[in-house]
């Protein structure tokens, strides 16, 4: 907590950092005590899962550097574009964005409007995301895997191919992301509601 001078009666406030610090509200793996066995297990398994999985997301971000620095090095200094660079970044950072989305949910660091939100009870927030994860999240969520599914499938049988650049990658492998991030966000979405439930209940 960092703590400042008022200019005005010279009484200390308090700045709240807590939105800076969001991502070590989850730490911890281990769930209370008093949480029903079946519950908290479940819920480990799966934020462990997660954590795995984020954890190996993350190095996707070399490649996606190397690419990028490829390109810079022989555009700019050797005059030698590449035709692959601008398809394989922007391809690597959609999977990237997509396949680390559940690893982000299980961590709280999804954008959230919370400004009233954040003043409620632990109850009465576990209400409010329990009902939002029910009638909002899984059915959006379920409408996007069947969408995305539709995508892939359509995408490898016709062999589809980036229509908007000289390299023409194949399109199947980054809607293959898509269709993996939505089953990543579903299954840490099991874990979020029973947890919303725990805390209402």
């Amino acid at each position: 907590m960092v703590k400042k001078k008022s200019h005005s009666a010279g009484v200390k406030e308090t700045l709240d950092i807590t939105d800076e610090l969001i991502a070590e509200r989850r730490t911890s793996l281990k769930m209370p005590k008093d949480m029903v066995p079946w519950m908290a297990k479940t819920i480990e398994f799966i934020d462990l899962n997660m954590l795995r999985i984020g954890k190996i997301i993350c190095w996707m971000v070399i490649p996606l550097i190397f690419a990028m620095t490829f390109e810079v090095i022989g555009r700019h200094f050797f005059n030698r574009p590449t035709l692959w660079a601008y398809d394989v970044t922007r391809m690597i950072a959609g999977a990237f964005f997509m396949l680390g989305a559940g690893y982000a949910l299980s961590k709280g660091v999804h954008i959230r409007a919370d400004f009233l939100y954040r003043n409620f009870k632990t109850k009465n927030q576990g209400r409010i995301d329990f009902w939002l994860y029910l009638i909002f999240y899984f059915p959006g969520l379920s409408v996007f895997l069947y969408m995305s599914t539709g995508f892939l499938q359509e995408s490898i049988m016709r062999g589809e191919k980036g229509m908007d650049t000289a390299w023409m990658p194949y399109m199947w492998p980054i809607k293959a992301c898509l269709f993996l991030g939505i089953i990543f966000l579903l299954v840490q979405g099991v874990s979020e509601l029973l947890k919303s439930y725990w805390a209402a209940t």
